[in-house]
């Protein structure tokens, strides 16, 4: 395995700062790395920290860069034979956590990247511990990383406050698109273009860091919003498809799901739900249908994806999960009976429907023959209907 280049960038923030270095420092073995900051001009007494630690390589900006440019300022002074690792500086590293994301990155050729999950769940990264405090919280990730292929999680998009990036990967990269500066949402791009590449992406649920989330970005909310609205345009004009695509998981049909050996899911987006059912269900098959280009082009490099249902005319499935989408279909019985063609004698179809809380809709909908349509063209049908149809 090669050595890794931490890239660590700073703007203000000391404490935080100090405890990500020293953590380091602590919980890795220091043969295996590197560090390396980017300083985007700290005014408060960073510098003179950074300067004190001859052990760490430094960049001092003279005004504040962003994430993306200061990330790849760090990649440029790398060691050329090292693998890079972007960490944010609100971050605590435990045991093991570097060498479990090394070895999760080096089982196959395929991987491309891998991170770690903390305390908060933003894109499903997050793990149940509940600590009081730092040393509470040592404890349990020295328990919980303990290498172990069944815990690494296939996953569309790593978040960038810790991702390991194999050098070959960097090659063919170059650098973040530093059109997302002064940041968020490169990391969302950035896990696509892996992607793209051919490589695999990888959750590690055997390495826990600790994270405060966004001590920098998130103080002035005025200038994060324009920051993130404009990144979103951005994103969607390169992909042709929107951030909320990281969210479609038809989460609500898991419970429903037992034993599945052959799964299909309509509106599939860039495949969320298939990997998070990959991993809850080691030995699954799943296929997807998205009629969108762009999405579905994502998908693909996960599973089978067809555009049309009517492709799939072949196959047959345990259970098929069609989501929200008897709510947006004109013709409810043709479409029942073309997806029946596809289940297997004693297979399910699972939905999922918008709860208008309306107590009056509700009541309608459970104890009537009722099928209306609103203005925004949702469907909505009641229990009997459903059943006869």
């Amino acid at each position: 395995m090669r050595k890794t280049s931490i890239i660590i960038l700073t703007y203000n923030n000391l404490k935080y700062t100090k405890q990500c270095i020293e953590s380091i420092k602590k919980y890795t073995k220091n043969t295996d790395y590197e560090i390396i900051v980017i300083d985007n001009n700290s005014t408060d007494n960073t510098k003179k920290y950074l300067k004190e630690n001859k052990d760490i390589k430094v960049i001092f900006n003279k005004e504040n860069l962003g994430f993306p440019k200061g990330c790849n300022q760090g990649i440029e002074i790398a060691s050329k034979e090292n693998d890079i690792l972007l960490l944010n500086n609100d971050t605590i590293v435990t045991t093991n956590w570097l060498e479990n994301l090394k070895i999760a990155l080096y089982s196959s050729d395929l991987i491309g990247a891998t991170g770690s999950v903390c305390n908060q769940n933003e894109n499903r990264q997050g793990i149940d511990f509940n600590y009081s405090n730092l040393e509470e919280m040592q404890k349990l990730a020295k328990e919980n990383n303990i290498s172990n292929p069944d815990r690494w999680e296939e996953k569309i998009f790593l978040i960038g406050f810790c991702i390991l990036i194999k050098r070959e990967v960097i090659e063919q990269l170059k650098k973040l698109d530093e059109d997302y500066s002064p940041g968020y949402i490169e990391d969302n791009d950035l896990s696509l273009r892996i992607i793209k590449l051919g490589y695999k992406l990888l959750l590690c649920h055997d390495s826990f860091i600790h994270h405060y989330l966004g001590t920098a970005f998130r103080k002035d909310l005025n200038s994060f919003y324009k920051t993130l609205y404009k990144n979103r345009d951005y994103f969607y004009s390169k992909w042709h498809f929107n951030t909320l695509s990281f969210d479609e998981i038809k989460s609500a049909s898991f419970p429903l799901i037992e034993s599945p050996k052959k799964v299909l899911e309509l509106n599939c987006g860039i495949g969320v739900t298939i990997l998070s059912l990959k991993y809850k269900y080691k030995n699954i098959e799943i296929e997807g249908v998205e009629e969108n280009t762009y999405k579905r082009e994502i998908a693909k490099n996960i599973t089978s994806v067809y555009d049309k249902l009517e492709k799939a005319k072949n196959n047959y499935y345990d259970y098929i999960l069609i989501g929200d989408i008897l709510e947006q279909i004109k013709d409810i019985n043709f479409f029942l009976k073309e997806i029946k063609n596809h289940l297997t004698k004693d297979g399910y179809l699972i939905g999922e429907f918008t709860n208008y809380s309306s107590i009056k809709t509700i009541n309608k909908l459970l104890g009537e023959d009722c099928f209306y349509t609103l203005k925004n063209k949702l469907n909505f049908f009641s229990p009997k209907l459903c059943s006869t149809r």
